[in-house]
């Protein structure tokens, strides 16, 4: 039993649940399709952020130094700018894999959060 535990401890950290929490409400039964595809929704903006955070990490930890020698990123307002920044930024001075992560970082910033 404790095996089955913390498997699925595991799952929620850092699995594909990671991240995301259970919740259970009562709605009437017409509504269970508009809350399921919300729901999906929810799922896929989370999904989509976690890629871009994670694109946005490894940018700056491998192309850092070279792509913001002019630019500061705390005087912008959110994140989403931030890696918009940092997206156009390794487009216009990496290398062709850098092009390739930049217009992914852009992809992932345009599409639109829940």
């Amino acid at each position: 039993m404790k095996a089955a535990r913390n498997r699925v401890e595991k799952y929620r950290k850092e699995g594909g649940a990671a991240g995301l929490i259970r919740v259970e409400v009562l709605i009437p039964p017409m509504a269970r399709g508009e809350i399921v595809a919300h729901a999906s929704r929810l799922r896929a903006a989370h999904r989509n952020d976690k890629e871009l955070w994670s694109l946005y990490d490894n940018t700056l930890r491998s192309y850092g130094p070279r792509i913001l020698d002019n630019v500061d990123l705390d005087r912008l307002p959110d994140q989403r700018s931030r890696a918009a920044v940092v997206a156009r930024a390794i487009i216009d001075r990496g290398d062709a894999r850098a092009f390739a992560i930049g217009r992914e970082m852009l992809d992932r910033v345009a599409a639109v959060p829940v």
